[in-house]
This record gives structure tokens, C-alpha cells and sequence, in this order.
């Protein structure tokens, strides 16, 4: 049995935003700093790799539409199969965490609450 590929957590970050919305490039980076209190500063030269090959493998897909500005933009919506993998990885992320937090709670001197 082949094992699935997981995806990686810039991909994770992504597919999280366009859960809730179809968005441009611009407005992912601009959300995500937001959303994590500037700790995710995503640049173009990282996003749109990110962006390309998640249409690639079908998790999400772009479109043209027109901006109020009258400038064209390219938005990326989420597809079925990734929400299922926004879902799965999702999961995978929080009981990740949770375990490297019990660690780091569990170390002396550390003295997280």
C-alpha cells in the first residue's frame, strides 16, 4: 500500500485561508500576517510556488475575476478533496503539538504554563 503524502505546513497555512473565502495572492499574504500577528510574513517568491502546486495535485483551483478597480485578479478557491486534506492534515498538525507542548511543559526549568 502506497503511503499518502502529507503536505507541508506552508501548504497547511494556505489551504486554511482559503477555507473560509476565495482569495487573490496579495490578500493570502496580507491574512495570514494578520491572522498570526505578523509571525507568518509570507513573500510572493513563496506563496505562489505553494499556490501552483497545490492546483497541481487538486486542492485547489483558480479563476480569473474582476477587481472593482477594473484590474483583472487571480483567485484560488478551495476544492473538495482539499478541504478533505485541510481536514486530515489539520488533525495530524494538533496532535503534533500537542505532544511537542506536553514536552516542553513537561521539561524542568522551562516553566511553561
Amino acid at each position: 500500500m502506497k503511503k499518502k503524502q502529507s503536505i507541508e505546513h506552508t501548504q497547511l497555512l494556505v489551504l486554511s485561508l482559503l477555507a473560509g473565502e476565495d482569495m487573490y495572492g496579495y490578500q493570502m499574504i496580507m491574512e495570514l500576517a494578520r491572522r498570526s500577528d505578523r509571525t507568518f510574513e509570507m513573500k510572493e517568491g513563496t506563496l505562489y510556488p505553494v499556490l501552483h502546486g497545490l492546483e497541481k495535485d487538486g486542492y485547489v483551483e483558480a479563476y480569473q475575476q474582476e477587481a472593482p478597480t477594473g484590474r483583472m485578479r487571480k483567485y484560488y478557491h478551495l476544492t473538495r478533496r482539499g478541504g478533505a486534506a485541510l481536514k486530515t492534515e489539520a488533525e495530524a498538525w494538533k496532535t503534533y503539538s500537542g505532544a511537542v507542548n506536553a514536552v516542553l511543559r513537561s521539561s524542568p526549568g522551562l516553566n511553561l504554563a
